[in-house]
């Protein structure tokens, strides 16, 4: 059985662990974009990100303390803008089930746990984006009930 709850400090190894794995499908997927063996973030804004309640960070662990599956959002907002209305949104920065997890349904419940705790936040919506390379996440997240908000193109010169 798995635990999802907010990350602490001590579930930085593991989040760190599956950062790079991250990293390592997308360098793959990209090299001319991503760096190999690079690191997201130093380990003094992960902690910081893990301390700020507008970036939750949360985990699935297992019953050994083992960090099985990250999301980490940011709360955001536009108020006052000129053309845009003031919904609040959670965006989902980074969600990811380690390699070893995947299939065991985890990813569904680290998901269904964030829309729970945006709606709970006063949320109007969750929004993500997806690399074009991760074909396996796009379909994931389409198997969730996700849609196309938008579209980032590009051109390589």
């Amino acid at each position: 059985m798995t635990e999802i709850r907010r990350a602490k400090e001590q579930d930085m190894p593991g989040i760190n662990r599956l950062l790079e794995q991250v990293l390592t499908v997308h360098h793959t997927g990209r090299p001319d974009l991503f760096k190999p063996n690079a690191k997201k973030y130093t380990d003094e804004e992960l902690l910081e990100i893990i301390k700020d309640d507008e970036r939750p960070i949360f985990v699935g662990v297992d019953e050994s303390g083992d960090v099985a599956c990250y999301a980490f959002c940011v709360h955001e907002q536009l108020v006052n803008n000129n053309i845009r209305t003031d919904i609040r949104t959670l965006y989902i920065d980074d969600l990811c089930v380690d390699e070893k997890a995947r299939g065991t349904h985890l990813g569904s419940a680290m998901y269904e746990y964030v829309l729970h705790y945006a709606k709970e936040s006063g949320c109007y919506n969750v929004t993500l984006n997806v690399w074009a390379l991760n074909e396996g996440a796009k379909k994931f997240y389409e198997k969730m009930g996700l849609v196309p908000q938008k579209f980032g193109m590009e051109k390589i010169l």
